[in-house]
């Protein structure tokens, strides 16, 4: 195994709810939280008028993430590599044409605290995308605080439409 080079990211935030449905709205409810209008496969497609219409993730290891488009095509985000409901997932996750080697790695844990639950998100594995590795990393380190911090807390917590 490679030694890795680049720092991973680790978000820590509390929900207010039990770690069975903070899981559920991370793995089930994605497309609830997800912002498909600015982090999607089918922005790729913008000229065709192809929209991102829903979020599939398929609750097994082995299983795949992906989005369903408006034209019934799929894109795939990533692979479930470790399903442990309702305490921890990991995904080999690749939201892009890479190929397969070229995925970084998502760790979510979902662990009691008090009366809700803590989830800690580690985004790590960059190394794998060779000189890409930090701009990439950047971009998530960038985003994560939009769409984990606040997008999926504010869905587990019951608050997003």
């Amino acid at each position: 195994m490679s030694e890795q080079t680049t720092a991973p990211i680790m978000r820590t935030i509390t929900v207010r709810c039990s770690a069975e449905r903070a899981f559920r709205v991370f793995t089930e409810e994605m497309t609830a939280w997800w912002p498909l209008d600015t982090h999607s496969r089918a922005l790729d497609r913008e000229g065709e008028g192809v929209k991102a219409e829903t979020i599939v993730f398929e609750g097994h290891e082995g299983g795949r993430v992906y989005e369903v488009m408006s034209d019934g095509s799929e894109g795939d985000w990533a692979t479930v590599l470790a399903w442990e409901p309702p305490h921890r997932l990991v995904l080999a996750w690749k939201p892009n044409d890479r190929p397969a080697e070229q995925h970084t790695e998502i760790e979510v844990r979902f662990s009691p605290d008090g009366d809700g639950t803590r989830v800690d998100l580690e985004h790590l594995g960059w190394e794998r995308l060779g000189p890409d590795a930090e701009e990439a990393r950047e971009g998530y380190a960038n985003g994560w605080p939009r769409v984990f911090d606040q997008l999926y807390a504010a869905a587990a917590n019951g608050a997003a439409d």
